[in-house]
């Protein structure tokens, strides 16, 4: 019995140092399950000892048998057992006075469930830099959303904190995130080198790590494996399986082809003709030098499938070259979740493949779950396939992991339309609006919102700014509103909507949404059985558009069932 007391009471003591130790002393986290198992296997083999032997005041003796010792004087327990069992008892009070006391100052599994990358301060001391540090904030973003287990902030959000004077704990007030990471980038030309801190956010803030690492440049892509690696440890989150692999490459890049892929990456967000046609440059730079690398042929597949929407070409020419490219990168690494988000809404919105769609969505989220893109854009075809609850819970996530976001913004609030919450909707293109008041499109969807719940006066404010018209005749429209009312203002706005289309090019969805205001259904219809022979990327939105007076058509339903969506909901 002494053994088994004193066995278990050192093992704990053993323990529990352990425990205290491995922060401080930066010791392996699986130190201590490695103590646990080791005093689990000697357990059986002391208590055979002790069954042998006997610690007496003369030293150690074999134990002697019941007959021995009949008639002898009974068994007196050695000091030392007792000296033992003391210090053993007072060691155990004293670790867990400390765990109760001192263990809250420690951060522990669960504390951190959430975090914002804040944009990369460039102290390089050259301005011209600042799109690789751009480049280098959208990759460790980017790494650490493979974290399943923590929620991590979509770069547009963080980056609306740039240069903005607030602490750390007023900006994780903000987004509702339990820690930050600032990084200072210091140097950045053969060698990059770079300073970062993890700071708790929550309650009273706490750095609770900092380091410094240089890198060559070419190794750069594993620098933000070794970042992401060392904040889940920090933070207490054990990787998956699938997340350990997806971190553990070590893959060198050259470091020409990631300068020029990074500048492709920058030219290609301004979205514009000539800011195209720089981008596709660069990106096939990018490819010459590093030809088996699938991020350059993702962004050539993006600029051109850009092209197409912008409407600079036309679909025939622009998205079998855009596949053909989503196909190279599929070869080279079928683990790169932006090439599984292009390969998605192309089969979704190009190719009208659900369920294909679908596949890849799913494919993308795997890999990196904090992708808020592929979330709302998720949520939009289940809206399509009429599975509501699922959409909205798609879009819920994907503005809590961009919640500064105008586009994540706008596109929730079209999921909210299509489940016909027009409240909730409302306010979403409303807070998308006032984050980015020159977002067309957040404003086109407030301006549905506004006209379904009967507001047509702000309906009709909104249309006014995105009408392709001269002033004078938005000025004459809104005359006609003033003095007859919404009804002939919008029938003025279609008839000029139809002279403006004998001159330039105008969506056939448009056209339709204004003949359907009016109340011209058949017009309406006759417009949407163009835009669906046109293939228009809005056409399969018919079936959530809200125009509920076409539902009963026959017209209406033979063309959901050309395309294979089911029918509204009742």
């Amino acid at each position: 019995m002494h053994v088994i007391t004193i066995y278990a009471s050192a093992s704990f003591v053993l323990i529990e140092l352990v425990n205290n130790l491995i922060e401080p002393l930066n010791l392996p986290d699986k130190l201590a399950t490695i103590l646990v198992v080791i005093l689990a296997v000697g357990f059986p083999l002391a208590i055979i000892l002790a069954w042998i032997y006997d610690l007496t005041p003369e030293g150690i003796e074999k134990t002697t048998t019941v007959e021995e010792t009949e008639g002898d004087e009974p068994t007196k327990v050695p000091n030392a057992w007792k000296i033992a069992t003391y210090v053993s008892f007072l060691l155990i009070a004293g670790l867990l006075t400390l765990n109760i006391v001192g263990g809250t100052k420690g951060l522990k599994a669960g504390d951190i469930q959430s975090l914002v990358v804040l944009p990369f301060n460039n102290f390089t001391g050259d301005d011209e830099l600042e799109y690789f540090v751009y480049g280098m904030h959208s990759a460790l973003v980017t790494d650490m959303g493979k974290i399943s287990g923590l929620r991590v902030i979509g770069e547009t959000s963080a980056r609306a904190y740039k240069d903005r004077d607030m602490t750390a704990t007023q900006i994780a007030s903000e987004l509702n995130v339990d820690g930050v990471i600032e990084t200072s980038v210091l140097c950045l030309g053969d060698t990059v080198c770079i300073q970062y801190r993890l700071i708790k956010a929550s309650g009273e803030e706490e750095q609770l790590y900092s380091a410094d690492i240089k890198e060559e440049k070419g190794r750069i892509l594993g620098l933000y494996h070794r970042i992401t690696r060392q904040i889940a440890e920090e933070v207490k989150i054990e990787l998956t399986s699938d997340e350990d692999r997806l971190l553990s490459g070590s893959r060198e890049v050259n470091k020409e082809a990631y300068d020029a892929y990074l500048k492709a990456e920058s030219y290609w967000e301004q979205l514009g003709p000539e800011s195209f046609d720089k981008a596709l440059e660069l990106y096939n730079i990018a490819i010459e030098l590093e030809p088996d690398w699938a991020p350059p042929y993702t962004g050539v597949a993006g600029v051109w499938g850009g092209r197409v929407q912008m409407a600079i070409i036309s679909p025939e020419i622009g998205f079998p070259i855009a596949n053909e490219y989503l196909q190279k990168a599929l070869a080279l690494d079928p683990d790169y979740p932006e090439m599984h988000y292009i390969l998605a809404l192309n089969s979704v919105w190009t190719y009208w493949d659900w369920e294909k769609g679908e596949k890849e969505f799913i494919k993308a989220l795997a890999i990196n779950p904090n992708h808020a893109k592929s979330r709302i854009y998720y949520a939009h075809l289940l809206s399509l396939l009429q599975r509501t609850d699922e959409a909205l819970e798609q879009g819920r996530i994907a503005v809590d992991l961009d919640p500064r976001n105008a586009l994540v913004l706008a596109l929730h609030a079209v999921v909210l339309k299509g489940a016909n919450q027009f409240e909730e909707a409302y306010i979403y293109s409303h807070m998308a609006m006032a984050i980015d008041p020159t977002n067309i499109f957040a404003r086109s969807i407030a301006a549905r919102d506004a006209f379904k719940l009967g507001r047509y006066e702000e309906a009709f404010a909104h249309d006014l700014h995105r009408i392709p018209f001269e002033e004078e005749i938005v000025d004459s429209v809104d005359r006609i509103f003033n003095q007859y009312g919404q009804q002939a203002a919008y029938e003025e706005l279609v008839r000029q909507l139809e002279l403006h289309a004998s001159k330039v090019y105008v969506s056939p969805g448009l056209f339709a949404w204004r003949y359907y205001q009016i109340g011209e259904y058949s017009k309406a219809l006759d417009k949407f059985e163009e835009a669906y022979e046109l293939h228009t990327p809005n056409i399969p939105y018919l079936g959530v558009n809200n125009v509920d007076h076409l539902h009963d058509s026959t017209r209406f339903q033979a063309l959901l069932e050309k395309m294979n969506l089911p029918h509204p909901k009742k």
